[in-house]
This record gives C-alpha cells, sequence and structure tokens, in this order.
C-alpha cells in the first residue's frame, strides 16, 4: 500500500488490486531475471469501461505515472467494456495476463511493438495471433464523442495516435505488461501471482539482524 499511496496511484484511478497483482507479478518475474533493468510496469485495467483511461505505464524507480491513456479492447471481447478474453487465434479478443514487451517494426498499422505472452493457456499464443501494441484512430476522444466508445481492434492494445511511438519507444525490450481482469479462475492459477516463493526469496535474502 505505501508504493501505491507513494505515487498517487488513487488519483489516476488505478484499482488498488490491479496494481497489487501487478506488482507481485513483477516482483516474480524480476527475480526470474526474465525482465530489463528499467524498473517499469504497463498495467491496463480491463476492468474499467474504454471511455475511461486504462493504460497506466508506472516507472517505479521514480515513483510516478510515465502515460496514463486510453487503450482499445478486441472487437469480440465487448462493446463499451470486456468481459471475455481468449488466446485463441482468430478471436479477436483480447488476452489477459503478463506480457513481455518485444521489438519494434514497422507495418500495416505504422510503427509497432511485438509482444511475447508470459501465461500458458491465457497469452502464449500472442506472437501467432499478431497480438502487438500499435497506434489506432479510433483510440480517442472523438471517437468516444461520436460512438459511445472506443474503436475495437481484434485483439491488439491499441494506443491513441499521436502518443502511441513515444509510449511504445519507452516500454520496448523486455518492461512487462500486466493485463488485469478480476477472473476469479486466472488469479488464482497463474504462475506468477503466488506471493509465497517471492516472500520467501526475499527474507531468505534480508540481511540477518544482529544479536
Amino acid at each position: 500500500m505505501h508504493l501505491y499511496n507513494a505515487m498517487d496511484l488513487s488519483h489516476y484511478g488505478l484499482a488498488f488490486d490491479a496494481f497489487r497483482y501487478g506488482m507481485i507479478g513483477y516482483g516474480t518475474l524480476q527475480q526470474q531475471g526474465r525482465l530489463s533493468d528499467k524498473k517499469m510496469i504497463t498495467i491496463i485495467d480491463f476492468t474499467k469501461p474504454s471511455t475511461e483511461k486504462r493504460f497506466y505505464t508506472l516507472d517505479l524507480s521514480a515513483l510516478r505515472v510515465v502515460y496514463h491513456t486510453y487503450v482499445s479492447h478486441g472487437k469480440n471481447s465487448g462493446e463499451n467494456k470486456a468481459t471475455s478474453f481468449s488466446n485463441i487465434v482468430h478471436s479477436n479478443q483480447s488476452s489477459m495476463g503478463f506480457f513481455a514487451t518485444a521489438e519494434t517494426y514497422v507495418g500495416g498499422k505504422g510503427f509497432s511493438l511485438k509482444l511475447d505472452g508470459l501465461e500458458k493457456g491465457y497469452n502464449d499464443n500472442a506472437r501467432e495471433r499478431a497480438v502487438v501494441i500499435h497506434e489506432a484512430e479510433y483510440v480517442s476522444e472523438i471517437w468516444i464523442k461520436k460512438y459511445g466508445r472506443l474503436g475495437r481492434s481484434q485483439g491488439c492494445p491499441a494506443l491513441p495516435k499521436g502518443l502511441s511511438k513515444e509510449i511504445i519507444q519507452t516500454i520496448k525490450n523486455n518492461t512487462l505488461i500486466f493485463a488485469y481482469y478480476n477472473d476469479t479462475a486466472y488469479l488464482q492459477s497463474s504462475a506468477y501471482l503466488n506471493p509465497a516463493p517471492l516472500i520467501s526469496s526475499l527474507s531468505a535474502s534480508a540481511p540477518a539482524s544482529a544479536e
């Protein structure tokens, strides 16, 4: 709770549960040597509707919110709110769980960022599904005013034009993304959300107190 308060995350509307689960996963994956040394996590809070800013990039060293903006979900995940998630190719749904950012490229949707899904059965088909971060004109307040929600993707977390490239450059190359949804089965089964090994390891590595 200290870190959550220190970063004033309630001011940005980031749910404490989304942050807490994200940090458990971050600690676990960092401990496993799976992440870069940037000390950064991006949380997508899919419990929020698309009309709210639900994409958060947090700098854990500087204790600040680097980006807070809109992000799309897949067209078969729901209308304004995402309620259905999938790891299946051609499902056109978003996936939940932890992703590592990978390399950038320029494709049909411009400057884009590939993602590696780290969760077997939940998002590990991200490469095969071509789930990437890219810009989209349908991720904008103009679109919200016109249609009452953001436009939707084929499962990619699309970002606003004019901001997407900067965000991609900041989070590329092995930083963590956590797509959060309050799905009980996922939260109980994720390999990265069991805090016991993390706590045990941190306790073991703590310096012994003086007698």
